[in-house]
């Protein structure tokens, strides 16, 4: 079980870093109070793996309970779950300047702080501890979000590819498009298996099938063509900044040439590095 514990001060980019560790596959949990950390943890234990990574934040909005972190931290150490801290830092100025523009009310200035550069001051002297213990601290006063992002990738050691996860989906043209997909291709232009007899009733995850759709020069060379689209755009897409990619891939009911299509696309990109799912999301209709 890995728990990283995501502290700091407020506004400088908590929020948007439990955004990212999301992506990157962490259990994430918002201003949880230190008391439950350890309860929390027996809880994802219990889960059977399928909780193995949490971010857990923690910060200044849990007043006088904030005082009870290293306390809950220590309990974790002593039932051998290994703990990291990320503090996230930034000047005052602009610590001030974010407040101002987003209108928002600081955490402690309902805790006797009669001001945003008084509440700051005080949330330093309270987070001070944690920034001493914190094995990472990124201090985001001149980073942008897709930099933030780019830091914590790095951090915990994510390659470039592993950043975008790509879901290659087949689907029916009949059935109606797929609302969330990023790319769509259309395979309908190539030989259709549904009119062999033998073939009709299996799927394009049956080898006679996969044959018979890759026996014709087109569809080999538009596999490449899409291919070479693809290994040139996707890294377009990390670059901006994008977690999410769906391409979607459509023949007539989506169970033969799609199908190929689709294993084919989702290996070449798996063999690539990225992080790819494939699904299919029409092969089991009936088609009439």
């Amino acid at each position: 079980m890995e728990f990283l514990i995501v502290t700091g001060m407020s506004g400088a980019g908590k929020s948007g870093a439990a955004n990212v560790l999301e992506d990157m596959g962490y259990y994430c949990v918002d201003n949880m109070p230190p008391a439950l950390i350890v309860r929390f943890s027996e809880v994802c234990m219990q889960s059977g793996g399928k909780i193995n990574k949490v971010a857990i934040v923690v910060d200044s909005r849990g007043g006088d309970l904030f005082s009870g972190l290293f306390e809950s931290l220590e309990k974790l150490k002593q039932n051998n779950n290994n703990y990291r801290i990320l503090f996230l830092d930034c000047d005052d100025d602009v610590l001030i300047t974010r407040y101002k523009e987003t209108r928002r009310k600081h955490p402690l200035c309902e805790s006797g702080a009669s001001s945003i550069e008084q509440a700051i001051h005080l949330e330093r002297e309270l987070l001070q501890p944690a920034k001493m213990k914190a094995s990472y601290v990124i201090d985001t006063t001149l980073l942008t979000a897709a930099q933030l992002r780019d830091k914590i990738y790095d951090i915990f050691e994510y390659g470039v590819n592993t950043r975008l996860l790509i879901n290659c989906m087949s689907f029916g043209f009949k059935y109606g498009l797929p609302s969330e997909a990023d790319l769509v291709f259309d395979v309908r232009c190539l030989p259709n298996p549904f009119y062999i007899e033998e073939l009709k009733q299996q799927t394009g995850k049956d080898k006679p099938v996969e044959d018979y759709v890759l026996e014709f020069e087109q569809s080999r060379t538009l596999l490449a063509k899409l291919n070479d689209l693809l290994e040139y755009l996707i890294p377009l897409y990390v670059e901006e900044g994008k977690s999410q990619l769906m391409i979607a891939i459509g023949c007539t009911g989506g169970k033969h040439r799609s199908v190929v299509f689709t294993e084919k696309i989702g290996s070449f990109l798996s063999d690539k590095g990225y992080r790819v799912v494939k699904n299919h999301r029409d092969i089991l209709k009936v088609k009439r």
